[in-house]
């Protein structure tokens, strides 16, 4: 088979370091996670962004320190979030794509997650889309259940997408589908020809959905926003050690994990400014 492209979740929205004391949420901290996951396999890594209270923020201010702390330790493809946090007001998160990272996310829908509410207005999903494209920002469209897929897809009929697609398959949010084997066999066979995907599984399910996506052809994501626990009553150390884990479960299906250059060049990335 093809390289995988592992992407690393380094903080994600909700866990806190009581939840486990490794998580990264400053900027440096993130940016150490960042490099650690990039040598352990990782081409990408998916940034959340923390205020100096350790909560999400969408501050346009700590993104560019961030991203510039990433770019000043590793060679990695950063991945902004526009997803920020539940708390967090729509028309704060679409602000994020004015650093111009490489990639950034796009929600195509609201939902219910966990126990609070995930906006993304269809209204403002189209303003940031046409944003995102005018800004050269590559959308990174998270499909937490069959119906996301569908709004994902008339998004690209109205021209608000660039091809190739790419879609990171969410399962095992309370909310959203059960990580189960058979809803992401039913996406993925619903993705449109040329695309790239990758799932990510949360919590105790990250281990075994991940390694049937790579089984499948598909791309991986690991990391500490997706599962705190390296395995059944183990807290992971970092995130470094999530990528490794899974970048052996990558050669053991006799795949290589693919490094940055490959990794942009597979997704359609534009150059680097």
């Amino acid at each position: 088979m093809s390289e995988a492209i592992l992407t690393a979740a380094l903080t994600g929205p909700v866990a806190t370091k009581a939840d486990n004391p490794k998580l990264p949420t400053g900027v440096e901290e993130i940016a150490a996670a960042a490099a650690e996951s990039w040598q352990a396999g990782a081409a990408i890594v998916h940034v959340h962004l923390r205020d100096e209270a350790g909560l999400p923020t969408a501050d346009v201010e700590i993104a560019r320190r961030t991203v510039e702390a990433i770019e000043g330790r590793c060679g990695a493809l950063i991945q902004l979030s526009t997803g920020v946090g539940l708390d967090v007001p729509f028309e704060e998160r679409e602000k994020l794509v004015e650093v111009q990272p490489r990639m950034a996310t796009l929600n195509p829908c609201s939902m219910s997650f966990a126990g609070g509410e995930f906006r993304n207005p269809p209204a403002g999903v189209r303003r940031l889309a046409a944003r995102m494209r005018e800004l050269g920002v590559k959308a990174e469209l998270e499909i937490y259940d069959t119906g996301h897929l569908d709004v994902a897809l008339a998004l690209l009929g109205e021209d608000l997408l660039v091809e190739p697609l790419q879609f990171s398959i969410v399962l095992g949010v309370a909310g959203g589908a059960a990580a189960t084997p058979a809803n992401l066999v039913q996406i993925v066979d619903r993705l449109p020809d040329g695309c790239a995907w990758q799932a990510i599984g949360i919590g105790r399910a990250n281990l075994p959905i991940t390694a049937m996506a790579l089984a499948m052809g598909g791309n991986a994501r690991t990391g500490m926003e997706d599962t705190l626990m390296l395995r059944r009553g183990v807290p992971a150390e970092s995130n470094g050690d999530l990528v490794e884990r899974l970048a052996g479960v990558t050669r053991s299906l006799e795949r290589e994990a693919a490094d940055t250059a490959r990794a942009a060049e597979l997704l359609g990335l534009a150059d680097a400014a």
